[in-house]
């Protein structure tokens, strides 16, 4: 009998509350949220358990509606080590079974496993010893989605929660996952929704069924990805763990623990942001050949511009410098900045030839660079606060918990 792939989406549940009552036994059973700071302006809902989502707190709600929804609402800290020590414990699970699994953030994974009989008998059967493996050495609960296709899969995993297996094959997936609403689908986002929904698409047999040109017409590219979604036609493999897709852009960003209120300030942020940038540059052998800064003010008003950089760099200060010219020409302070993000973009290889001319000092530039390598070097070894930049010094308006540097779910590839 033909060998086929057998395509498994894990979902593990609550996941950071979950690990917090893992830790503290005493939190088992109660409306426990796992919450951002407040005093860091990250204060939202990360996730909550079962007890305190039937109470009404929701993922992203600010942590004062939470309150008001469940008034005896255990609000509790995150803890990035811990839940990334769960996630490699909970991987190395999964790579008993198959060497090909894709992360997909922290608390999710696909699994790719070929079979020989039929997703589901021999797919279920993995799924439920997957997840009664999960259970008994974690203490955590997973939920399982089977199916021959990543989309379906991690269609499957969201529609049993917790602890749950659901199995979507080729036999049976127009009636199991077509009279869900489009939104359910990976990638369709409130916006997209919006559209399909005034195409009236409301469901995601109606984008399954609707004519694919059309869809080209109103969404692009991504209309004709989401109709191959929709009918199980996509074909995207699951990936393997150590795959890395081609860097499109390398950025940072950081909501800032109180309003900035002067260009000083600013720069400030952008070059601190910059340091990482530049280092994350140097670690994909990447140079930016433009910048590109998001602005958020203090009432949520979002800008973004872009300019290209006179030459490729890997330069903290250049690239700070580019992004701090654009918001000196661009924003004109109609209210106090909230939040900023510093990106390189359009990258190249660092050992590309550049073009010269006789107008720019390449003995400044190759000493500059010089620099940022020891500097690099010496932050690798001793931290990123051994060695930096004098206007850094003291209190800089950012916070320092650190949750941006958590890995975010990675893009599907086709």
């Amino acid at each position: 009998m033909a060998t086929e792939t057998l395509v498994l989406h894990s979902d593990l549940n609550c996941y950071y509350a979950s690990v917090e009552m893992n830790e503290n036994p005493a939190l088992r059973g109660k409306k426990v949220a796992v919450c951002g700071s407040t005093e860091n302006r990250h204060g939202i809902v990360l996730t909550a358990s079962y007890p305190a989502k039937r109470c009404g707190v929701k993922t992203g709600m600010a942590n004062w509606q939470a309150k008001q929804v469940c008034p005896d609402l255990i609000m509790v800290e995150p803890h990035y080590d811990l839940y990334l020590h769960y996630s490699r414990i909970v991987r190395s699970i999964y790579q008993r079974y198959a060497d090909c699994i894709e992360p997909f953030g922290m608390d999710e994974n696909w699994i790719s496993i070929p079979y020989c009989r039929s997703i589901e008998e021999e797919g279920r059967k993995i799924a439920e010893e997957i997840r009664r493996t999960v259970r008994e050495e974690t203490g955590l609960t997973v939920s399982i989605g089977v199916s021959f296709s990543k989309i379906f899969a991690k269609l499957g995993s969201d529609m049993k929660k917790p602890d749950a297996v659901t199995v979507v094959s080729r036999g049976n997936f127009r009636e199991t996952a077509w009279k869900l609403p489009v939104s359910d689908l990976l990638y369709v986002g409130p916006a997209t929704t919006r559209k399909l929904v005034m195409y009236s698409i409301h469901t995601i047999g109606d984008l399954a069924e609707a004519d694919p040109k059309i869809l080209q017409y109103k969404l692009g590219k991504n209309g004709i990805m989401l109709w191959h979604f929709a009918n199980g036609t996509d074909g995207a493999p699951v990936m393997p763990q150590e795959y890395a897709a081609p860097v499109k852009s390398i950025g940072h960003g950081t909501t800032c623990v109180r309003d900035l209120e002067t260009n000083y300030e600013v720069w400030q942020v952008l070059y601190e942001l910059a340091q990482d940038l530049g280092h994350r540059l140097r670690k994909h052998e990447l140079t930016a050949k433009a910048v590109q800064i998001s602005v958020r003010d203090k009432d949520l008003g979002w800008y973004q511009w872009q300019m290209p950089m006179p030459y490729p760099s890997q330069s903290p200060y250049e690239i700070a410098a580019a992004g701090y010219a654009l918001f000196r020409d661009h924003y004109w302070w109609p209210k106090p900045v909230r939040a900023l993000t510093i990106r390189g973009i359009n990258p190249g290889r660092e050992n590309d030839p550049v073009q010269t001319d006789l107008f720019n000092d390449y003995v400044a530039r190759e000493k500059r660079r010089r620099v940022d390598d020891a500097v690099d070097g010496l932050r690798q070894r001793f931290g990123n606060r051994i060695i930096y930049p004098a206007c850094l010094q003291g209190q800089l308006p950012i916070a320092q918990d650190r949750c941006e540097t958590v890995p975010m779910p990675s893009p599907m590839y086709q």
